[in-house]
């Protein structure tokens, strides 16, 4: 008998063979089989972190694994958002960060920030946004938005506004109202947007573009002014705020910060699918439903498809916004 005639129905079986123990094997070790590790790309005791433990134990529940909320904090969420990018591609490695590590620090810092976000990221689900505000000062005269626009356009360069540095999307936020309304405003970068909130309080600056969970309580006791929220229309949080494109030179302005959880490029798209279905069971938890509401933001649960059209939406609007201001943070 020729060999090759003898071997080829064994060799046959031997292929069946690891092909049926590596299908067992898969059966046996089902995603997740371990612990899910969950970078946070900020430090401990911020909004991002905290959202993160707002929804880590129940995803655990329901995957049947822990998920560990490891703070990888340094360069605005660049040091954590590369950890996680370079991260084994097995679902057992999530991201959850924001639209200034994700989408504009590629933008505004070229030289140090070498990873693509929309590239080297899977988006999983978009869990939640807040709109930017225009605040300020109790002692500033315009009692309006238009009132406001009418008095920084008529004395270019006599008003500032603050945010909590350059480059962020709170200053691009700034930047657009600039843009889009044709007026002169001198920004001033802080480090912190609560020291902004406690300067605004005391007169020391005129404006600001914060996120509105930073300065609800604030607004509500009456200790700084809200112009109005760069969305299309008001918050639930808080509806008397009004939005900003109420002013003709400022329609169309909307500016979020928002939390999103990903995952490196590469994971196995069954995975992704899993961790979507999971975590929009996770948000319609009535517990997080209302510390959302409390927080002033909105839960999404923009699924991978949706999620990565709006980082696309959000890739054009800020670069537009880059290029024209010629806004670099390094």
């Amino acid at each position: 008998m020729n060999i090759r005639s003898f071997l080829r129905p064994l060799l046959r079986s031997a292929f069946a063979l690891v092909t049926a123990m590596a299908a067992l094997s898969a059966m046996a070790d089902p995603w997740p089989s371990r612990p899910i590790t969950l970078i946070v790309p900020y430090a401990a005791g911020g909004n991002v972190d905290l959202m993160a433990r707002w929804v880590a134990p129940d995803l655990a529940r329901r995957l049947g694994q822990p998920v560990v909320i490891e703070n990888v904090a340094g360069a605005g969420g660049v040091i954590g958002t590369e950890k996680a990018i370079r991260a084994k591609p097995d679902g057992h490695t999530l991201l959850l960060s924001v639209e200034s590590s994700v989408v504009i620090a590629k933008m505004v810092t070229p030289s140090t920030v070498k990873y693509d976000g929309l590239r080297d990221l899977m988006p999983v689900t978009l869990l939640g946004s807040q709109p930017l505000v225009l605040v300020g000062k109790p002692e500033l005269a315009p009692q309006t938005a238009a009132d406001l626009y009418a008095a920084i356009k008529a004395a270019p360069g006599r008003y500032s506004y603050a945010t909590s540095g350059v480059g962020t999307s709170l200053h691009l936020g700034g930047e657009l109202l600039k843009q889009q309304g044709g007026i002169s405003v001198v920004h001033i970068p802080y480090r912190a947007g609560a020291q902004i909130v406690t300067d605004l309080a005391g007169n020391q600056i005129d404006l600001a573009v914060l996120p509105l969970s930073l300065v609800m309580q604030q607004v509500q006791a009456g200790k700084i002014r809200a112009y109005g929220v760069m969305s299309a229309s008001a918050s639930a949080a808080m509806p008397g705020i009004v939005p900003l494109a109420q002013v003709p030179a400022w329609k169309g302005v909307e500016v979020s910060v928002w939390q999103g959880i990903f995952a490196p490029a590469g994971t196995d798209a069954a995975i992704i699918a899993r961790l979507h279905r999971e975590l929009t069971e996770v948000l319609r938890s009535p517990d997080l439903q209302k510390k959302f509401a409390e927080a002033g933001v909105t839960s999404l649960g923009l699924g991978p498809e949706d999620f990565a059209a709006f980082l696309k939406r959000e890739e054009k609007k800020f670069s537009e916004v880059v290029v024209r201001g010629r806004i670099q943070a390094e």
